[in-house]
């Protein structure tokens, strides 16, 4: 059989695996923080309080993003409960829908071949397939984005009615809408930008007569304005915070700490598109040359900008993450596809030698990894993820082997072994890393609090936030001096938070002298403060990250001490109690 992509028996059977490991892996690991246990959280406070214009995080106002992602997870919630696999599934499901769209896009824009090998490319890619079982924004942007990127390009098809070109712009307008209810302006600002670019560099102007401009921004702003108007009469202090600090200052200042160097994207995009990397850089050197199609479109170069935009934006952004740059691995599956298709052997052989050092690499370096633990805690957690490294970099080096083996004789199934060696190395790989990130949620701490905990309990979180818990314990918490992410929302309501440690001790204090219950999730640091004092503390749980007390069970406390104790009684009298705390939904 050397034509797989023909073979519907074939095809149905790989989708099927494919499609089984990657609802299987959805609900295989802890929701690791912070981006999973936050947006985790906010979906579920918003089933719980029923209000799903007003964005809440540990019951405090969030306007930081935009709701698409926030209201699927809800639906999700609603229809199926609360769980692991259930807060990933919207996620999972727009990282299945990329690789469903480039198969499509590429099936009907080249030819059949093609939308197979952009299936295997994007399916199998390191960077797509971890981020499509990660509950974060990122995957929600770009599957958004993918629908405006492939109806986009099918609706410049020369050979098309104006009926179905129309079709597939609305749908195109639909996804920017989508985008922007994902992640915000940006979702309408890149599509932009990249036709701008396009028409510049190809000359192309003709493309702007087949947009559909006045429908497809009717249909846009339909989508987009009802929720932008809503929360904004609910809170006028919305769109300030959202389009000037969180759009604006976001890209052109260091606010959120997430600065790196220009660079920051290279070792990632290197690292994230494997196993393809040996074919990666001739597709984009070959779709730079491409010519103009009969209608004047030329649909490779459409996708080279929009991969090196998006590329160079984030680059010289000054707040960036590893998962900006996912929305440019669909156009670079396509790219890469055409390629892989077109390409001698040595390109498909170029990607399997890379892949089989990588191999040689983790195999070699696997027994070192627990020497990167920082304590004796953390050790057997490193520990327990080298078998999977090894296992990951074992398939990585039989796919390897096997694609230099049938490149020559076959050739697609040289292109499905390193598909296949590299998602499955890449799934054991996350899947491995679950005992660190059960640790980094907190995860085993469940049981002990749930035992001490009573409906009328009050959470305190000291020091710190835990963005995992909240939602593993169906709790919001009530912080204590640290704001950590949620500033806006305690300026917003401050009076549901504690600003000082010592207003902290004055409550707990005064709450166990009452026989009320309270527990409270501790930086060390600061409980070894607080132990120093005399405060009343039974400890439940801990680990070296996290101490977790309650003030009942213990005996008769000692007086309070304070620097400023006047301040510290002052500051107590505003405190909130289980009636005016962040709600427990």
């Amino acid at each position: 059989m050397h034509e797989l992509h023909k073979s519907k028996t074939f095809v149905w059977l790989l989708l099927l695996l494919f499609c089984i490991i990657w609802f299987y892996m959805l609900g295989a690991r802890t929701l690791v923080p912070s981006d999973e246990g936050r947006y985790a959280e906010m979906a579920r406070e918003m089933v719980a309080t029923g209000d799903w214009i007003t964005l809440r995080l540990n019951g405090l106002k969030y306007f930081e993003k935009p709701p698409l992602q926030t209201w699927m997870n809800a639906i999700t919630f609603e229809l199926f409960g609360l769980g692991d696999w259930q807060a990933r599934l919207w996620t999972g499901l727009c990282g299945l829908l990329g690789v469903f769209l480039v198969a499509f896009t590429g099936s009907r824009l080249f030819h059949a071949r093609i939308g197979f090998y952009a299936a295997l490319v994007l399916g199998s890619s390191f960077l797509w397939a971890g981020l499509g079982h990660i509950n974060t924004l990122d995957m929600d942007l770009s599957g958004m984005m993918t629908i405006a990127l492939s109806s986009l390009l099918l609706a410049q098809r020369g050979d098309i009615s104006y009926r179905e070109q129309r079709n597939w712009m609305l749908l195109c307008w639909a996804g920017m809408a989508l985008s922007v209810l994902s992640k915000g302006l940006i979702g309408l600002l890149i599509p932009g930008a990249v036709l701008v670019l396009y028409t510049l560099f190809s000359r192309d102007w003709s493309i702007w007569k087949r947009l559909n401009l006045v429908l497809g921004l009717t249909l846009f702003l339909l989508i987009t304005m009802p929720w932008f108007v809503l929360i904004s009469l609910k809170n006028p202090e919305f769109p300030q915070f959202f389009f000037i600090h969180e759009q604006f200052q976001r890209f052109t200042s260091k606010i959120h700490n997430r600065y790196g160097p220009p660079y920051y994207f290279v070792p990632i995009l290197i690292l994230g598109i494997m196993p393809w990397l040996g074919v990666l850089f001739q597709s984009l050197w070959n779709s730079a040359r491409e010519r103009s199609t009969v209608s004047g479109f030329q649909p490779k170069k459409m996708l080279l900008i929009w991969s090196i935009f998006i590329f160079v934006f984030f680059s010289i952004s000054d707040s960036k993450l590893p998962s900006y740059i996912l929305p440019i691995f669909p156009a670079l599956a396509l790219l890469i596809a055409c390629q892989l298709d077109n390409a001698s052997n040595k390109s498909v052989q170029a990607s399997a030698w890379l892949l089989l050092l990588s191999a040689v690499i983790g195999l070699a370096l696997a027994s070192k990894i627990p020497t990167l633990a920082k304590d004796a805690f953390s050790l057997p957690l490193m520990q327990a993820h080298v078998p999977w490294v090894l296992g990951a970099s074992a398939f990585a080096f039989i796919g390897a082997v096997a694609a230099l083996m049938l490149v020559l004789r076959q050739r697609e199934w040289a292109i499905v072994a390193l598909a296949a060696s590299g998602f499955i190395g890449g799934q054991l790989l996350m899947y491995g890393h679950d005992p660190q990130g059960r640790y980094s949620a907190g995860i085993d701490m469940v049981p002990a609090i749930n035992a001490e905990m009573m409906p009328q309990t009050t959470l305190y979180v000291v020091g710190k936030y835990e963005q995992s818990l909240p939602f593993y314990l169906r709790r919001t918490m009530t912080m204590v001096q640290h704001m950590d992410e949620l500033e806006f929302g305690i300026g917003q309501e401050p009076h549901l938070w504690i600003p000082t440690i010592d207003a902290f001790a004055v409550k707990w204090t005064a709450d166990h002298a009452a026989g009320k219950k309270d527990i409270a999730i501790i930086r060390p640091e600061n409980y070894r403060e607080l132990a120093k004092r005399g405060l009343p503390m039974r400890v439940i749980a801990e680990d070296p990250r996290r101490v977790v007390v309650t003030n009942q069970g213990v005996p008769a406390a000692a007086p309070v001490t304070s620097a400023t104790p006047e301040t510290a009684v002052a500051e107590s009298a505003a405190l909130p109690d289980a009636s005016t705390a962040p709600s427990a939904p």
